[in-house]
C-alpha cells in the first residue's frame, strides 16, 4: 500500500483536511480517572498491588485534588502559562539515571514523584531524598509499567499528592540483563524487555495523555531513547536495540495525533540521556570493543542529569507546545571524543580496564 508521502500534494492536503474535520466532530471529553484518590481504598492506599508510601500526602495545600477542564474545548483553545516549580513524575526512578534526574529537579526547587516495581527500593530512596530535600517535596509509589492498572493508580497517587503534573519522564526500561545473542535468549528475557520497553511506554503514554489533557497547564512527557534509537545495530541485545527503535516512532506518531485532534495542551518529546554508566551498561562490558566504548563516551548519571534537567525545565518555562528531541551525547560530541581518545589516548581505562 502507497505511503502518505508518495501521494500527490493535492491528495495530501485533501487527506489532511479530511482528518481535521473528522477530528473535531468526533471530539468529547476525556473519560480520564474521577475524583479526588480514584483507585484508592479509605485508607489512601493504592488499590492495585502498588503500595503507597506517602504519610503526609493529606496535610494542608500539598493534597490539591484532581484538576479538570470545564469543557472538551478548554483543551484545544485555552492552557494556563506553566511557571516553576514544576510537579515531575519520573518512572524508574530508584537508582540510574532515573535518580539522579530527581535530584536534579529537586535542586531547581521542583515536587517530585517517584516509583519503581519495588516497594523496598521506593522506601529506600525516598527516605534518602527527603533527607536531603525536606519531607514535602517527594513522595513515591510501587508501580509496575507493564500493568495498566499500576498504572492508574500511579495517575490516581499523583493527584491525590500533588495534583497534576507538569513534567512527565518514562525512563522505566529493562534489558533483563541478559547479553547474548536473540537465538539464545529465553523467553522470559524477551517478555521481560518487549514489556516493559515497549508496553509499559504505551500503557504511561495513554494514562499521561489523558491526565494531562485535563490540566489547565497541560503537561509535557518525555521519552527516553536507548542504544539502537537512531537505526543501528545491537548484537547482544538486539531486543532492547529494537524496542528502542521504537520509541522514537511511537513519539512521533503521539505527535501526529495530538495535532490532528488539534490538542493545544500535551506535547510529547524524545529524551536522549546517551550511554549512562549504570548497573544496566557496565554489566554487559565483557567485550573489548564494549569497553573501549564506554570508557570514551559513558558519564555518571549525575553528570547526564545535571546537564538535562536545565534543557528539561526550559520547555514548560518557554511556554511552548513544539516537539523537541534532547540530546546529551550529539554526534559531534561523540565523535570528538572519539578522536581525541584515538590521537591522544584521552579516557584510556577511565572505567574499565581495556586488554
Amino acid at each position: 500500500m502507497a505511503s502518505v508521502s508518495s501521494l500527490p500534494a493535492f491528495a495530501i492536503s485533501g487527506y489532511r483536511t479530511r482528518s481535521r474535520v473528522l477530528a473535531r466532530s468526533r471530539s468529547s471529553p476525556n473519560s480520564g480517572i474521577s475524583g479526588p484518590g480514584a483507585g484508592l481504598d479509605s485508607l489512601g492506599r493504592a488499590a492495585t498491588s502498588s503500595r503507597l508510601l506517602n504519610p503526609w500526602h493529606r496535610r494542608g495545600d500539598w493534597n490539591l485534588g484532581p484538576v479538570r477542564a470545564e469543557s472538551p474545548d478548554v483543551k484545544k483553545t485555552e492552557r494556563e502559562p506553566m511557571v516553576p516549580p514544576y510537579n515531575v513524575l519520573i518512572t524508574g526512578s530508584t537508582k540510574g539515571i532515573g535518580y539522579a534526574l530527581a535530584r536534579e529537579f529537586l535542586k531547581a526547587g521542583d515536587n517530585v514523584l517517584i516509583c519503581s516495581r519495588s516497594v523496598e527500593r521506593v522506601e529506600s530512596a525516598i527516605q534518602s531524598l527527603r533527607k536531603e530535600f525536606g519531607e514535602h517535596r517527594v513522595w513515591g509509589t510501587a508501580c509496575d509499567v507493564r500493568v495498566a492498572k499500576d498504572v492508574k493508580a500511579l495517575v490516581a497517587f499523583a493527584r491525590e499528592t500533588i495534583g497534576y503534573i507538569d513534567i512527565w519522564i518514562n525512563n522505566a526500561g529493562s534489558n533483563a540483563y541478559s547479553f547474548k545473542p536473540l537465538a539464545e535468549t529465553s523467553d522470559e528475557d524477551l517478555m521481560e524487555v518487549v514489556t516493559t520497553n515497549t508496553l509499559g511506554l504505551m500503557i504511561c503514554c495513554r494514562e499521561a495523555i489523558n491526565m494531562m489533557l485535563n490540566q489547565p497547564r497541560g503537561g509535557h512527557i518525555f521519552n527516553i531513547d536507548g542504544a539502537g534509537s537512531d537505526g543501528r545495530p545491537t548484537p547482544r541485545f538486539a531486543a532492547y536495540g529494537a524496542t528502542k527503535r521504537s520509541v522514537v516512532h511511537l513519539t512521533k506518531s503521539l505527535q501526529a495525533e495530538l495535532q490532528m485532534q488539534e490538542v493545544k495542551n500535551v506535547m510529547v518529546h524524545n529524551l536522549s540521556p546517551g550511554m549512562v554508566t549504570t548497573d544496566l551498561l557496565m554489566s554487559g562490558a565483557t567485550t573489548k570493543q564494549a569497553k573501549f566504548f564506554i570508557n570514551i563516551l559513558a558519564e555518571p548519571p549525575d553528570v547526564v542529569a545535571a546537564f538535562l534537567v536545565p534543557s528539561i525545565r526550559s520547555v514548560p518555562s518557554s511556554q511552548s507546545m513544539k516537539p523537541t528531541y534532547i540530546r546529551f551525547l550529539t554526534g559531534f560530541k561523540a565523535y570528538s571524543q572519539i578522536f581525541s581518545r584515538l590521537a591522544f589516548g584521552a579516557r584510556r581505562n577511565r572505567y574499565l580496564v581495556e586488554d
